[in-house]
């Protein structure tokens, strides 16, 4: 049960993962988004002939090539924690969630790794048209991996195509269709891939504004900067509109999740969408505290987002955690309540089996079905424990849309004076240009917060808390691998900033 619980090891297991997906998420989104834009370059070479198109292209490969080496090691330790940390959660859920992750080891990340072999190492050895063909499907193929772990998260958010098997305690997939296609899934795809096409934009221009503040491969930067500040405008202005897809299906899915992001502790009608603010840190779930101490809202958005109306009631974190009637919204206490006779019936439902009770078996069965909806909440103590930590899930959302806001205007300034010709005569851009990576990679981190931190305490939402998806590990065995994967990561992450760091010294080949 819940109360024997090593809680210290739960945190620390939640540490763990926390610091590998966040070192392996320096990576993938550079190696979704900058595929295309190389093999962009790549086509225009073809066209052209122009070898000042072969070099650049050469350049962002080399570079894409060092990122790609240390992703796939830091992917590779993340799918191992679900086993080792997480046993209890590869049991119950392995056969929905791991289907997404072998499709994706043994289809996409197959095309990947062959083309870019060829990519690679292809230059001169095979034709032309084939060695473009392989640069853009090292892009399909590096876009359709993330399609597969992007499915399986979201199935963790959104749990649909399943069912609970009583006899063997695992959800089983039913319908592969319906967990591929959830309206979850579809947002976290197209949201996802669409930002990461903003910040390799991003990577790029940073590179590219430094030569121009060195004075150094100019001709190779301006082209450079030309072409990703195209798919850095055109993918920003998409990411507002998949950010409010995003927003809805959460919205429809995850209400508790919403709410917290925008500080909304007692529902509204016509609810404000809050632009800026500051949380109240002593705000209590219940109390009469103002949520934020300062705050610029725009009113009546966030009903519209939510549901598409400006008149419609959009609960807040107090309405599910205790419930509001009148709005039809049910409360985590009474959730618990129905959990706790699921799992009772469960229970009852097993030792009737052994029993050979056939007919009371059947009877606690039927118990176990008309609550198995709340299943996860019978692990939980207090109504109080189903809400996240809103000033977390908060700050993350605001800041991660602010930042969000800035990237097609930097693109856009690019653009238009780069049209002009007047790019060296802006150092203020160019300066602001080497640090927008870095930008664009907080924005993805705190994403990820919002994603992950917004759902708790749940790793599938409603059905299985955090602290029952945990293996049966001491927390100081945990915590002696997290600061060997600590190590580990910041060795990878040195090694691959040097390396980085020589490639663009050395910059292009010349002549």
């Amino acid at each position: 049960m819940i109360e024997h619980l090593d809680l210290t090891m739960v945190n620390w297991a939640r540490a763990q993962f926390a610091l590998t997906a966040l070192y392996h998420w320096i990576f993938v989104p550079l190696t979704l988004g900058i595929t295309w834009i190389i093999a962009y370059y790549h086509s225009i070479y073809y066209k052209t002939g122009n070898e000042e198109w072969k070099r650049l292209t050469r350049f962002w490969m080399r570079l894409f090539a060092v990122n790609f080496a240390i992703g796939v090691a830091t992917g590779i330790i993340l799918e191992f924690e679900f086993g080792t940390n997480w046993s209890n959660y590869s049991w119950m859920v392995g056969d929905i969630f791991g289907a997404p992750l072998a499709i994706e080891g043994l289809f996409a990340f197959f095309i990947e790794a062959t083309f870019f072999a060829v990519m690679f190492f292809g230059w001169d050895r095979v034709s032309r048209r084939f060695h473009l063909f392989s640069t853009w499907m090292v892009a399909v193929g590096t876009n359709l991996s993330a399609v597969w772990i992007l499915v399986a998260n979201a199935w963790m958010q959104h749990p649909v195509g399943q069912q609970f098997n009583p006899d063997k305690a695992r959800f089983e997939m039913t319908n592969f269709k319906e967990v591929v296609f959830s309206p979850v899934s579809v947002s976290k795809f197209t949201h996802t891939t669409s930002s990461s096409m903003v910040l390799a934009a991003m990577f790029i221009i940073s590179i590219s504004s430094w030569y121009l503040l060195k004075g150094r491969h100019q001709v190779m930067a301006r082209r450079s900067i030309v072409v990703a500040s195209v798919f850095a405008f055109l993918a920003s202005v998409f990411v507002i509109f998949t950010g409010d897809q995003s927003a809805y299906a959460v919205a429809q899915k995850q209400p508790m999740k919403l709410a917290a992001c925008e500080g909304l502790c007692r529902g509204e009608e016509g609810a404000e969408l809050i632009a800026f603010g500051i949380f109240n840190g002593d705000k209590k779930i219940g109390d009469d505290n103002k949520p934020c101490v300062f705050k610029v809202g725009i009113p009546k958005v966030l009903s519209f987002l939510a549901n598409r109306s400006f008149k419609s009631f959009v609960p807040g974190v107090k309405d599910m955690v205790f419930g509001n009637p009148a709005q039809g919204v049910m409360g985590a206490g009474e959730k618990i309540a129905m959990g706790k006779k699921a799992l009772a019936a469960l229970a009852d439902y097993k030792a009737k089996s052994r029993a050979g009770d056939d007919v009371g078996a059947e009877a606690a069965l039927a118990i176990f079905e008309a609550n198995q909806k709340y299943l996860g909440y019978g692990y939980l103590e207090k109504p109080e424990d189903a809400a996240p930590p809103i000033a977390l899930s908060f700050y993350s959302f605001h800041f991660m849309v602010i930042l969000g806001t800035l990237f097609p205007l930097v693109a856009l300034a690019f653009l238009v004076f780069a049209w002009r010709d007047t790019l060296a005569d802006h150092k203020w851009l160019l300066r602001l240009g080497t640090i927008m990576f870095f930008l664009s990679m907080i924005a993805h981190w705190l994403g990820w917060i919002v994603a992950e931190v917004g759902r708790q305490p749940w790793a599938i939402q409603d059905l299985l808390p955090v602290t029952v998806a945990r293996s049966n590990l001491t927390a100081g065995t945990v915590q002696t691998t997290f600061f060997l994967f600590l190590a580990l990561f910041t060795i990878l992450l040195i090694a691959e900033v040097g390396i980085m760091l020589k490639q663009i010294a050395i910059g292009p080949e010349e002549g």
